[in-house]
């Protein structure tokens, strides 16, 4: 019983200076940190998302003005009601279209920064790229080149 103890005991020690001397001889050599609402904030691509998306929205409540005032013009209550229940149908329909299309549009932008990242990463040599808000001390920031990168 004692020897197995001591053989296990033996072996975990073994087994710990090993990772330990591997830890410390293959070191991670480069570091960096990118602020990504940064990058984000200078994409082109996500100005021109908000700038469509503004303008769908801006479409959608002229449409909505308009369907008010149709149903405003209906003489009968059940014609009002109807139609109040026809546009208010149609209404949901294209704001969840806007918004499916939108998170599309976003999610593929995110990939795309993603990439980037990795990308500019790999260029410059560098084995982990961290967010820069996560980071208290250490990492090359790579956040400029990143954001010329993205465009």
């Amino acid at each position: 019983m004692k020897k197995t103890l001591l053989i296990t005991a033996a072996s975990m020690f073994a087994l710990g200076f090993c990772v330990n001397s591997y830890a410390i001889s293959n070191p991670i050599s480069k570091i960096a940190v990118v602020d990504v609402p940064a990058v984000v904030s200078k994409s082109a691509q996500i100005k021109a998302l908000q700038k469509e998306q503004a303008q769908k929205i801006e479409d959608l409540q002229k449409w909505l003005k308009v369907a008010t005032a149709d149903v405003d013009k209906q003489q009968t209550k059940e014609g009002k009601q109807k139609l109040l229940k026809k546009y208010n149908e149609e209404y949901a329909k294209k704001q969840e279209t806007i918004s499916k299309n939108y998170e599309q549009k976003l999610g593929a932008i995110d990939k795309s920064i993603s990439s980037t990242i990795a990308q500019q990463a790999k260029i410059n040599g560098y084995d982990v790229v961290l967010a820069k808000g996560v980071v208290l001390y250490g990492g090359d920031d790579i956040t400029e080149s990143v954001a010329k990168a993205v465009k």
